[in-house]
């Protein structure tokens, strides 16, 4: 009898492992995701294997609009490591009713925004865009959910396309909190 127990016990855990394994191994990609850049080109995120990625949803009217000069000074100063990737949304009491065309001005002209912005996207809702559906999703990005609670939410993901951890509005692009993970 303890023979076959331990013969079970073997083929159970070997099918436990070869459960996790697979659960593990079917996490989505960040890099088979593509996106619009805000002058129409589709940005492949295979170009930044190899560098962090900071994901914000962007509003130019919002309390939090003065963090384009944040995003911009940790974009510059990490130039060489990250990549910050500026999503204009519309979701949050419509702080971003601009074209295209006017977001990139006012970004330029106001913040000296030189790093990626893309089209405007959804970061919640039915029409969540698929890379948020990956940042926001566990079963997507193997690490954790969470949901887009307003305008400057950050996203960090690492060199190799790992989310490593959100920050909410407050927290500001040269916080340590950010800093300390580049």
């Amino acid at each position: 009898m303890l023979k076959v127990s331990s013969i079970l016990l073997y083929i159970l855990s070997i099918s436990f492992l070869g459960y996790s394994q697979t659960k593990k191994t079917s996490m989505e990609s960040l890099y088979d995701i593509k996106i619009k850049r805000i002058d129409g080109e589709i940005i492949d995120l295979n170009i930044y294997k190899g560098k962090k990625i900071l994901f914000v949803n962007v509003a130019s009217e919002c309390g939090f609009t003065y963090q384009y000069k944040g995003l911009q000074e940790v974009y510059s100063k990490y130039k060489e490591k990250l990549v910050v990737i500026g999503l204009p949304c519309n979701q949050f009491n419509g702080q971003e009713p601009g074209t295209e065309l006017k977001i990139k001005t006012f970004c330029r002209l106001n913040y000296g925004v030189d790093f990626p912005l893309t089209s405007k996207i959804e970061v919640k809702g039915k029409n969540q865009h698929e890379l948020y559906q990956w940042l926001t999703m566990k079963s997507k990005n193997g690490k954790k959910n969470s949901s887009v609670k307003w305008n400057f939410q950050k996203y960090l993901v690492d060199e190799k396309g790992q989310l490593v951890d959100v920050f909410y509005s407050f927290t500001k692009p040269m916080s340590k909190k950010i800093t300390k993970l580049i």
